[in-house]
């Protein structure tokens, strides 16, 4: 789950051994551990991890949750997530072509790659991870009943969809691919350790612990040689942990939440250090309950929506690390430009507490002599807002959402609930009134409404919900989000975008708060390249399949 790399991680793992004891206050002289200028330390806030380098594993793999898979492995394609919908950048494919309705994508494998046991890589393994996907389910995370077939002709895969994947072409592009010469002697790819892996990427896997795993270069790759002959991923015991390391210069890239990071980090080396953010659809949203009071009232949920003010929320729950939404569609912008109905062109939010009464007068409610807001039916109007504790960022947003609706005269309370309880009772079942959570990124705004709107995936309260945690029931969305996800041309795609902004604005079934765009740290003392809000080319993070292009970005700082 993401909300593993945001403040207030679980506590009490083995402490982890630091990896450069001593680092000098002044951090413009600091050079990495072990190989002076040489060495490049990954840090994220993971605990104590258990040896698993599988990159298809649907969890337990440290390779994935430190990073260092995608450096060992590859995707056919290079995404940039700040434009995911612009022509990827070719990698282990060579081109990535769909037909008009998106369910044939033919994939042309890259020529003169290896695997780095000397084997070549062909179109047969992109077939054959595919195939993975078709038998062993569990690997399948993107595109579960939707994969029908995968095969390989010369050096052309083609891959055959029983709907289209126009929403799903990213997650194709960022497919990375396993051997067929060595996975198809493997008896369960789900559980495999993979403890000696053999991938296409600029690295090789040299040692690891439950604390680190070394890194250095393949001799052999495709794409040339590497810069960073050493890469370190090391795994800290939580965010503070983490947070050290970077300031201290003992870490040089990695992503943790940092409160007020312009004072905590940037300013410990204002030249080499850096907090950077890609784009994308991904968004925190305030889940309402659309079918127990107050939320089953659509005026209730306008007026909450017009009282909160998402620009404070930013400022000082997300530390402005996360962007506060403006557009009333709930997209991120620049990001949803491209899919912005013209009639909310230029509409952003705007605190508006007289409005939201006024809205609320018109909808039957009335205030006692105290001030409290009355239902329709003459009920107090009060609700609790739950997020697991520990969880700073959204506790600190909770109660800022709490004063919002207490200008309304309703009575709000903060619930920092068990993350266990939180994660397998509360968020699925309903068993909240309004709570915080993420949805996917995706490269369209699809994932982002479907998540929050579909009837697809609508269940009654108390059976287990994976997305549409707040019941919102609309079949005018359910369709429209369905043919988007299915339609065969843009005008078509469009219009029915346009028809899920329009409920989104009109019956505020939950509230987009926050954009939450990929965000990483990284110094320039020994290496520059990295991605820049100037030249934002891949998401900035070590953790995802674009890890392979930033390092072969890098190139040792001058002087």
């Amino acid at each position: 789950m993401r909300r593993t790399r945001i403040a207030g991680i679980t506590a009490g793992i083995a402490a982890v051994a630091l990896l450069a004891a001593g680092c000098s206050g002044n951090n413009s002289e600091q050079k990495s551990p072990d190989v002076a200028g040489e060495v490049l330390t990954v840090g994220m806030p993971n605990g104590a991890l258990s040896e698993n380098q599988n990159p298809l594993a649907p969890t337990g793999s440290a390779a994935k949750s430190l990073g260092y898979a995608w450096v060992i492995y590859e995707s056919l394609m290079q995404v940039n997530d700040l434009h995911p919908l612009e022509d990827p950048t070719p990698w282990l494919a060579e081109s990535v072509t769909w037909n008009d309705d998106y369910t044939e994508a033919q994939i042309v494998a890259r020529e003169g790659v290896k695997w780095t046991d000397g084997e070549d890589f062909t179109a047969k393994d992109i077939a054959f991870t595919f195939n993975l996907f078709l038998d062993f389910p569990a690997l399948n995370a993107d595109f579960p009943e939707q994969l029908e077939s995968a095969t390989a002709d010369g050096n052309t895969a083609t891959i055959t969809f029983g709907r289209s994947q126009y929403v799903n072409q990213v997650k194709l592009n960022r497919t990375v691919i396993v051997p067929e010469h060595i996975w198809a002697d493997i008896a369960d790819p789900v559980t495999f350790t993979d403890t000696d892996p053999i991938g296409t990427g600029p690295y090789l896997l040299e040692s690891w612990t439950p604390q680190a795993a070394t890194l250095v270069v393949n001799p052999d790759y495709w794409g040339g040689e590497p810069a960073v002959p050493k890469i370190q991923y090391s795994s800290y015991n939580d965010n503070n942990a983490l947070i050290t390391a970077l300031t201290t210069g003992e870490a040089q890239w990695g992503w943790t939440f940092i409160a007020d990071y312009e004072n905590v980090y940037i300013a410990q080396d204002p030249e080499h250090y850096n907090q950077v953010a890609g784009g994308g659809f991904a968004v925190d949203v305030l889940y309402l309950n659309n079918e127990t009071k107050p939320f089953n009232d659509r005026a209730f949920r306008q007026a909450l929506n017009m009282a909160i003010d998402r620009t404070q929320i930013s400022q000082l729950a997300g530390s402005g690390v996360w962007p506060g939404i403006s557009s009333v569609t709930g997209m991120p912008m620049p990001s949803g430009e491209d899919f912005l109905a013209s009639e909310f062109d230029g509409e952003e939010y705007q605190v508006d507490v007289d409005g939201a009464k006024a809205l609320l007068e018109d909808a039957g409610y009335t205030w006692d002599g105290s001030g409290a807001l009355l239902d329709p039916d003459g009920a107090a109007v009060s609700f609790e807002l739950v997020n697991p504790a520990g969880w700073n960022d959204y506790l600190t947003a909770l109660d800022l959402i709490k004063q919002g609706a207490e200008s309304l005269g309703a009575v709000a309370t903060v619930n920092a609930a068990n993350q266990d309880a939180w994660f397998n009772e509360i968020i699925p079942l309903g068993n909240f009134q309004a709570t915080l959570h993420w949805t996917d990124s995706g490269a369209t705004p699809w994932n982002m409404y479907a998540d929050m709107m579909d009837g697809a995936q609508y269940v009654p309260l108390g059976e287990t919900a994976n997305w549409n945690f707040g019941r919102y029931n609309n079949d005018e969305v359910t369709a429209a989000l369905a043919e988007f996800a299915g339609a065969s041309d843009d005008a078509a795609r469009q219009a029915a975008i346009e028809t899920v902004q329009q409920f989104y604005v009109e019956d505020v079934p939950a509230l987009v708060i926050w954009a939450r765009p990929a965000v990483a740290q990284y110094s320039t003392v020994n290496y520059t390249g990295f991605p820049t809000d100037e030249d934002p080319y891949a998401n900035p993070q070590p953790t995802g399949p674009q890890a392979a292009q930033i390092v072969m970005k890098l190139t040792p700082t001058e002087g």
